[in-house]
């Protein structure tokens, strides 16, 4: 026992000799001015002192000796030397708080920064957070120009959650950041204050610290935007929105104010909008990632034209940029403008070499793939389609890739192949196997053998009687069936399990306007779909189709114009061209639905909706 405790002694006495080694290899230069902080700082020379002149000539070898750092004597001593190595020892020994006091008492004497860092964390390691505090504070009022101890004085006091506090070291450090980066350092106070118990304090905090930074032009953006998104994260969204306005106002050429405003774009904050719109109009050279970011938004916000009309304008001004091109060609093919969609996306495969990021390459180049894939598949071109999938080289993919290529199988008549193949597909996760289920459905459902569909439904329905995918999808198939009681059944049992479901509600009221029954109660449940996803064109779609069973033509054109506007669908044009059809704007309708043909001439609504009025367009 004896030897191993004399080897762990003489194992921590030689970590601390190199530790001592490295206090003796310091230089009297400065800390360079790129480093936030010097890691050992050191008391200025003795009052009176100047170093050396260097003599006007000199020999090579004292040239040479000239420029290498002069040694400066050290001021650890054998007795603060075994100071530092007993404080090690007894913290490790289970004694923090013995070890905490010799560690800082050496610190102090030493005016070491590196020491007082380890005294902090022997403190918060001991769970002491006022010890951490203290030995912090006493770097600062050692060493007052670190900026290390300022930083971590301001951490300790967040995480004690004495925001108050904060004021004067928060000052003190925007006041030594540089301007450059100034923009990390309000990313950085955003993120610490944000995790503040007290979140309307830290805003209010941060506001007074940023006091001189709010009144000027060159700043005020940016510490506005800070100010906002802790407001924000407070809760008070009208505050954040103040912000965000002040701060455009103060510096109109800020993308932070418009970056605040775009987290708060809401149907029910109508004045967020207008800051990101104006700055994007104003700033032609305004950060690309903040229009990639507001098309983005557009789009969960069902508002595809808008988005698409952003991508255009940064695809025209930016060409070399890749992501753009990709979200905009995702967009075309969604709208069926497959020409437009291809090109862009094959733009997208081309600029893709030069993305660094390795992931987000491969994530992207896996979606033009198969977004290509689907452009061939829509022009029957099979062969292209399959090569397009087989550049599909990711495994996370490897479900979607599959997939789609059981859907090229069963599309040239080899649905039994299709469906194997679909069924050898790997179950990593109980989600894998339900992918797979139902992607076996979908199979049946386009070969439009129905009646297996609905069995196979059913059968799992039995299994999992909660599952709310499953209960649609059974229901839909049951109108396929024209088992429509049986439909209305699941979609009420649907609305039971889940309230806020507005496929649901759309597709009970759709039925019933389609079939010109119970028209009051289908408006009812298309109105409640309406208020759950207010942005989504096909619900606007069913509303516009019941107002028109209603008799209510000029609302009903008025819907469907604009749900036809948001998202170009032959199902909804044809809705729309039959509206103008009974109105007598025939010649207008016969545009729509050759609009609607080129977009998919196979669309079942559409083909169903030419037959029975007699038109050839």
């Amino acid at each position: 026992m004896i030897p191993s405790l004399r080897r762990h002694r003489l194992a921590a006495a030689a970590s601390l000799v190199l530790l001592a080694c490295a206090v003796q290899a310091q230089t009297s230069d400065p800390a360079s001015p790129k480093s936030p902080a010097p890691i050992i700082e050191r008391p200025t020379s003795p009052r009176g002192t100047r170093p050396a002149p260097t003599p006007a000539a000199a020999k090579p070898t004292d040239a040479k000796l000239a420029s290498e750092p002069i040694a400066q004597p050290s001021a650890l001593t054998a007795e603060l030397f075994y100071e530092i190595l007993m404080g090690e020892m007894t913290t490790r020994a289970g004694d923090p708080g013995s070890g905490y006091a010799l560690v800082l008492d050496a610190a102090r004497r030493l005016r070491d920064g590196k020491l007082f860092q380890r005294a902090v964390e022997i403190a918060l390691q001991s769970r002491s957070g006022d010890a951490a505090l203290a030995a912090a504070r006493a770097w600062q009022e050692t060493l007052p120009n670190s900026r290390d101890a300022r930083r971590i004085e301001l951490q300790i006091l967040i995480a004690l959650n004495r925001i108050s506090e904060t004021v004067e070291p928060l000052r003190a450090e925007i006041a030594a950041t540089p301007q450059i980066e100034r923009p990390m350092l309000m990313a950085v106070i955003a993120r610490n204050y944000s995790r503040a118990s007290d979140k309307k304090l830290a805003a209010s905090v941060v506001e007074q610290a940023l006091v001189d930074e709010l009144k000027s032009p060159t700043t005020g953006g940016l510490a506005w935007a800070t100010v906002g998104r802790l407001r924000l994260n407070a809760g008070d969204t009208s505050g954040a929105l103040d912000a965000a306005f002040k701060g455009q106002q103060l510096d109109p050429a800020s993308d932070a104010p418009a970056a605040l405003a775009l987290e708060m774009i809401d149907p029910g904050q109508p004045l967020a909008e207008p800051i990101v719109t104006r700055h994007l109009a104003n700033n032609p050279k305004a950060s690309p990632d903040l229009r990639i970011a507001y098309a983005r938004v557009l789009v969960e916000n069902r508002r595809y034209a808008d988005s698409t009309a952003q991508l255009q304008a940064l695809t025209t001004a930016r060409p070399e940029l890749a992501e753009p091109w990709l979200l905009l060609g995702s967009l075309q093919a969604q709208a069926r403008q497959d020409a437009a969609a291809e090109t862009s996306l094959k733009r997208y495969v081309d600029l893709a070499a030069n993305q660094k990021d390795a992931e987000d390459r491969q994530r992207g180049t896996t979606q033009a793939y198969l977004v290509l894939s689907q452009l061939a598949e829509r022009r029957k071109d099979f062969t292209a389609a399959e090569r397009w999938l087989a550049r599909v080289d990711s495994t996370d993919e490897l479900v979607v890739a599959q997939t789609r290529r059981a859907g090229l199988l069963a599309r040239q008549g080899k649905l039994p192949q299709a469906r194997e193949l679909v069924r050898g597909l790997p179950e990593r996760t109980a989600e894998d196997k339900k992918q797979k289920f139902l992607a076996e459905v979908q199979l049946l459902r386009d070969a439009k053998q129905f009646q297996a569909a609905y069995d196979m439904l059913a059968q799992a329905s039995a299994a999992a009687p909660n599952d709310s995918d499953l209960v649609y999808d059974q229901a839909m198939v049951a109108e396929k069936l024209n088992r429509l009681d049986e439909m209305e059944r699941l979609l009420r049992r649907l609305i039971e399990l889940k309230p806020e479901n507005q496929n649901a509600y759309n597709a009970l009221g759709y039925s019933f306007a389609d079939r010109k029954i119970r028209l009051d109660e289908a408006r009812t449940l298309i109105q409640k779909a309406v208020q759950l996803a207010p942005e989504d064109p096909f619900i606007a779609d069913s509303l516009g189709w019941v107002e028109f069973r209603l008799g209510n033509t000029t609302e009903a054109i008025r819907i469907l114009e604009a749900a036809y506007k948001t998202r170009p669908d032959p199902e909804i044009g044809a809705h729309f061209g039959e509206v103008l059809w009974a109105t007598g704007q025939k010649d207008r309708a016969v545009v729509i639905w050759k609009e609607a043909l080129l977009s998919d001439a196979e669309n079942e609504t559409l083909q169903e909706t030419l037959k029975r009025l007699r038109v050839k367009p």
